[in-house]
């Protein structure tokens, strides 16, 4: 017998990655919150500047008294003027790219959960009017809002909003 060792039973001399080079990236938690918090100092600012207008003056008036009634009120005039500001600034992007303004600036886009590009109707429908149909009523938006933003600490990390249109957030 020789000292020499069977070199078919030699174990592998090749590098082996953990991820696969076209397996995507999930998205940081902090990277996903800054990119939020963006979003909406952008969407806050545009719509502020909308309700400046005079004619659109009466709007935020009522709205106003409406929420100082209570938090359960309703707020129709607030809620479709956020739906024509939201898709003004992010639908565009949203649609073409899977990427909101904030996404676009910390280069983080939104795919299906197999990695394929989401549908309009998926981004626009599920992914965001799920809550922006919330925010009808300042409580429930509440509830919602806290709800979404706590599922982001499992091991996913997909927010309830990832989770009812089948996205998630990656790192380009």
């Amino acid at each position: 017998m020789s000292d020499v060792a069977d070199q078919r039973f030699a174990p592998p001399q090749a590098h082996v990655a953990d991820l696969a080079p076209d397996e995507a990236v999930l998205a940081g938690r902090g990277t996903r919150f800054i990119a939020a918090l963006v979003d909406g100092v952008i969407a806050a600012a545009v719509l502020w500047g909308v309700l400046m207008i005079p004619v659109l003056k009466p709007i935020a008036d009522a709205d106003t008294q409406a929420a100082a009634d209570g938090i359960w009120s309703i707020m129709p005039g607030s809620f479709a003027l956020g739906v024509v500001v939201f898709l003004l600034v992010q639908g565009w992007p949203l649609v073409t790219r899977g990427q909101t303004l904030g996404k676009m600036l910390f280069k983080l886009r939104i795919v299906r959960s197999d990695g394929s590009r989401p549908e309009a109707w998926r981004l626009l429908g599920l992914r965001y009017g799920v809550g922006l149909l919330m925010s009808i009523s300042v409580g429930v938006v509440m509830i919602y809002s806290l709800i979404d933003s706590l599922l982001i600490f499992r091991t996913s990390r997909k927010c309830l909003h990832d989770s009812i249109a089948d996205t998630q957030v990656i790192k380009l």
